[in-house]
């Protein structure tokens, strides 16, 4: 049997070996916990004849752990100098690929076309880098990626924000936005003493189950996007004021009025305290006045 990657004796090795440094700009944390790394393959719910998409796999921890469970790994890495280390690590896993590339540029939708066919389900894991977690979950959500759901290792003040709901400081845009594709829950919470090297903030991995269908109807889903960032543009600014400066030219002014008095939403309301619901209502018909 192949010795896990993740244990802090292992890994400690392993990084000596290839005489491997910290990049503090890529965010790198490894993890040497097994049993959290078995965690998150639970929660992917994948099985021997699915798929993954690994996003970081840093010296293959995760990946080794995934690569034991499913069909096959496709994994991206952006950093050059892991490639030699992966080869290495991951030398004993034929189902595992490693893509050079920055997730944030390739093309995944053509990769799984061309690469992952054979397989039953897919889904996307990954230990997220904390400086760009908001742009890849993003990206990977609105590019309707042919997968069942995402499971992400990412600093739990994210975490938060992505699963909050209305009323509470957390929510805001994102957790609108994440809501919208996906329903999200916090699984486990994730101490810093198990990466190496230590963050100064504890993560949590969060599940994102890809919706079917969005949870509310739309008149145009890229106007209901502006209204919710509009809506949150100043936190502490009713969503009357935020909508008139950062939305409504200001001799539509009246149209803005006539579109609080239909929907019933109070415009003296902070934009932290109204629903998806609320939100789509209001943005559909702001859409009808403005523009039909």
């Amino acid at each position: 049997m192949v010795k896990d990657i993740a244990t802090p004796i292992r890994t400690k090795a392993i990084l000596e070996k290839h005489g491997f440094s910290f990049k503090k700009s890529l965010g790198q944390n490894f993890l040497i916990d097994v049993n959290v790394l078995k965690n998150i393959v639970e929660v992917t719910g994948m099985g021997e004849k699915d798929g993954i998409i690994e996003i970081g796999p840093g010296i293959g921890a995760l990946t080794e752990q995934l690569a034991r469970r499913v069909q096959q790994v496709e994994a991206y890495e952006i950093d050059g100098r892991l490639l030699p280390i992966l080869s290495d690590t991951l030398a004993s896993y034929p189902n595992v690929h490693i893509h050079h590339q920055d997730v944030l540029k390739a093309n995944i939708k053509k990769m799984v076309e061309e690469r992952m066919i054979d397989v039953k389900e897919i889904a996307v894991a990954g230990n997220l880098p904390y400086y760009v977690t908001t742009p890849i979950l993003m990206q990977l959500l609105e590019e309707r990626l042919p997968v069942k759901r995402i499971v992400a290792m990412m600093q739990k003040e994210v975490a938060d924000r992505i699963t909050a709901g209305p009323g509470t400081k957390e929510y805001g845009s994102l957790s609108i936005a994440a809501q919208f594709y996906a329903e999200a829950t916090k699984e486990i919470i994730v101490p810093k003493t198990v990466f190496m090297p230590k963050p100064n903030v504890d993560s949590a991995i969060i599940k994102l189950e890809i919706r079917e269908q969005p949870p509310v109807e739309l008149a145009d889903e890229r106007f209901f996007f502006q209204v919710v960032r509009a809506s949150f543009s100043m936190r502490r600014k009713t969503i009357w004021n935020n909508l008139q400066h950062n939305l409504v030219e200001k001799e539509k002014k009246e149209t803005l009025r006539s579109a609080f008095s239909e929907t019933g939403i109070d415009p003296q309301r902070r934009g932290e305290t109204l629903s998806m619901e609320e939100f789509a209502r209001l943005s559909s018909c702001l859409y009808r006045l403005i523009f039909e």
